[in-house]
């Protein structure tokens, strides 16, 4: 698949109204994307800061090219409604997770309780899909190398909660929209 494959966000590839993804489509297209070479190469990468470009994905979906450089991550964070999936092009990346769902609102913070906690090391060609309100962290804890993954959402992130975490304790941090991060 080259660059072109993924057209920019805007652009109409059908002239049909397209099916809401499901968690299994939108895997099935970032391992496509991730395994795309050409794609994956054209990824600007900078020493300090990941980078990231948007990419138009399965059915409305909204989807990114991520590069990860040497001990960066995302903080423990979720996605709202939206389901998800992502997939390491290069590199490995580690994704701890919670294996609970948090009440929606009206909290600030939870006590969680013990065996909640997942990890995950997810290498070049693996991917994952996950459900509304997964709560996760993703980091590249290469001490030398960069990492490159594809993710993907639907319906398009209406929001990101951040959260800070202190052992058992999981505290909202912030509540992010996506004129925050476009």
């Amino acid at each position: 698949m080259s660059p072109s494959a993924f057209p920019s966000p805007g652009t109409s590839t059908t002239s049909s109204p397209a099916a809401s993804p499901t968690s299994a489509e939108l895997l099935d297209f970032v391992r496509e994307a991730a395994a795309d070479a050409e794609l994956v190469a054209s990824l600007p990468l900078d020493p300090e800061g990941r980078t990231w470009v948007r990419l138009e994905g399965p059915g409305g979906s909204e989807a990114w090219l991520i590069g990860w450089p040497p001990g960066t991550g995302t903080g423990w964070h979720d996605h709202a409604e939206s389901l998800g999936a992502f997939a390491t092009a290069a590199g490995e990346l580690t994704e701890n997770s919670l294996a609970v769902r948090l009440p929606a609102g009206g909290w600030k913070t939870l006590e969680l309780h013990e065996d909640l906690d997942r990890e995950r090391r997810v290498t070049a060609g693996q991917g994952r899909a996950f459900g509304r309100h997964h709560v996760h962290e993703v980091l590249n804890e290469s001490p030398s190398g960069h990492a490159v993954s594809v993710h993907a959402y639907y319906p398009p992130l209406p929001l990101i909660r951040r959260f800070s975490r202190t052992g058992a304790v999981l505290r909202l941090e912030q509540v992010e929209r996506p004129e925050d991060w476009q």
